[in-house]
């Protein structure tokens, strides 16, 4: 079999790929520019080694489970036990030994234990009306499973320019007449700008609103990643690569650096933005896990809804089901109350 090797920018980290007119790998992320024997002798086989060995361990330490059900993938360590699906709640089968570049570089420990999430949420849904009791019953809360979500993490230095038409009025009057004179300036601004800490989830659509509801975790938070943080813990397999991410993080970044920059500007009436131009100067890239509380709950028609909560802020994201029951007698209840009081009115007025 032909063996394949994947240069990755020593800069960024992001995918290289050749250029044939420039004979060089370049970064399409940052620009960079590099031969191969730039790229060789940027890792050492000290390193590699090393790598691969802290790799292998922890895919030798983890398991992967399989919903037959709903097709959702965890992953756990050795001690845990997976036994039901947390998404649909049926049970869950062991696959086997995960496999691939899916050790973490670092990780949040939860800081909400189990006890804790159920209280909070428990407060959170019980001061809702119209979700269905059986939504916060014993049973239902005690599904609560605390899952390491995977995320990429990027830090980026950076150089920004910003080029915007602006007016300024003047208005006067002379007698009668009003008189407005309008002045136009072109505006250049440009500096560096770092960018730290840029989350962006590791996996599917399917649960990013929930992600991004129960974002952000601070900085601080951060600790090199160790295999006893999982314990007790389930964890997603990440299904989106770094390379994906590129353009969305260029485009988050940009849409950044031209609030920032503009924020410089004052002084006039209007301001059009007419160009802007972010040159990554350095990035870094960390694959990163992120604790989350979740429960979900399925109605009686099928319908997943899903509970979060940030399992080292205690943020909360609820997608919570409506009892329409409840709901059928506050209007029951309403209706009565109102229908005498219309009946009396109408009397009146006629």
């Amino acid at each position: 079999m032909e063996t394949t090797v994947a240069y990755q920018c020593p800069n960024c980290g992001a995918g290289l790929a050749f250029d044939a007119a420039e004979q060089k790998f370049c970064c399409e992320f940052c620009l960079s520019e590099f031969t191969e024997d730039q790229i060789s002798q940027t890792e050492t086989e000290e390193v590699r080694q090393e790598r691969e060995q802290a790799r292998q361990a922890y895919n030798d330490s983890m398991n992967e489970y399989s919903c037959p059900n709903c097709g959702a993938q965890v992953v756990a360590d050795e001690h845990t036990a997976a036994d039901y699906c947390y998404y649909c709640h049926n049970p869950v089968v062991l696959v086997g030994k995960l496999s691939g570049q899916m050790r973490p570089d670092r990780v949040v420990p939860f800081q909400y234990d189990k006890e804790q999430a159920k209280q909070r949420f428990l407060k959170f849904a019980s001061k809702k009306w119209f979700v269905p009791r059986n939504f916060f019953s014993a049973s239902q809360v005690e599904k609560i499973t605390g899952v390491y979500y995977p995320f990429w993490i990027t830090d980026a230095d950076t150089e920004g320019s910003l080029e915007a038409d602006a007016t300024r009025l003047r208005v006067w009057r002379v007698g009668n007449v009003e008189y407005t004179e309008t002045s136009k300036f072109k505006i250049r601004r440009s500096g560096n700008i770092h960018f730290e800490d840029i989350t962006s989830s590791a996996f599917s659509e399917a649960d990013k609103n929930m992600l991004e509801g129960v974002l952000p975790y601070p900085s601080e938070a951060l600790q090199e990643f160790s295999m006893p943080y999982l314990s007790g813990y389930v964890a997603k397999k990440r299904d989106i690569e770094r390379e994906a991410l590129n353009g969305e993080i260029k485009s988050r970044m940009n849409n950044y650096a031209e609030t920032l920059l503009k924020r410089t500007v004052s002084g006039y009436s209007t301001t059009s933005v007419q160009d802007l131009d972010l040159k990554i100067l350095k990035s870094h890239w960390e694959y990163s896990l992120l604790p989350v509380w979740v429960l979900t709950y399925r109605s009686k028609k099928g319908k997943v809804y899903t509970y979060a909560m940030n399992g080292y802020t205690g943020k909360v994201y609820g997608e919570l089901p409506v009892s329409f029951a409840k709901l059928g007698i506050l209007l029951a209840s309403v209706t009565a109350v109102l229908t005498p009081i219309f009946m009396l009115l109408g009397g009146m007025l006629f």
